[in-house]
């Protein structure tokens, strides 16, 4: 029964990284029910005040790290709040729209239209703007994924 539950925990974090590449996935979610079904199935004796506080960080970072990344990305390219809220839009309806690809094309598109309906800005600037959105876009995954691997390192740390 022990693998059983571990393929449970194991599952939860795959998909916590699957959540990466579809934000529409709560991948902190994941990553907390792994931790809660371990305690649960086996004991929550290894997870101190220290563990919860430090898991507690990461989630804040993670929650941030999306929209930290993409506003400092699109600002950098000379965009606007509606450029940031295109681009966020873009982020969870592209995937929807146009299954895969719907995952670049959705910020791209979105900070596009964002800045050139909005903010009335040239064409060419608000295609640059895009691009920056996606840059954004790209390094949030980066840092979503690197901090979502120490949580579970620190989790296997502790369980050990």
């Amino acid at each position: 029964m022990e693998y059983i539950y571990w393929a449970i925990i194991i599952l939860l974090f795959a998909v916590a990284f699957i959540g990466l590449v579809y934000p529409v996935i709560p991948s902190v979610l994941f990553i907390a029910g792994g931790f809660l079904l371990y305690g649960i199935f086996f004991s929550f004796e290894p997870f101190s005040w220290y563990f919860w506080l430090i898991q507690g960080l990461f989630v804040i970072l993670l929650f941030g790290a999306d929209y930290i990344a993409n506003l400092i990305a699109v600002k950098k390219y000379g965009g606007s709040k509606a450029g940031v809220w295109g681009s966020t839009i873009g982020i969870l309806a592209g995937p929807f729209i146009i299954p895969f690809l719907g995952i670049l094309i959705g910020p791209f598109l979105g900070a596009i239209l964002a800045e050139w309906l909005v903010n009335k800005k040239d064409f060419k600037d608000a295609v640059k703007i895009g691009f920056g959105s996606v840059a954004g876009f790209i390094s949030s995954i980066f840092v979503k994924g690197i901090i979502q691997a120490i949580m579970i390192i620190y989790f296997v740390f502790a369980v050990l």
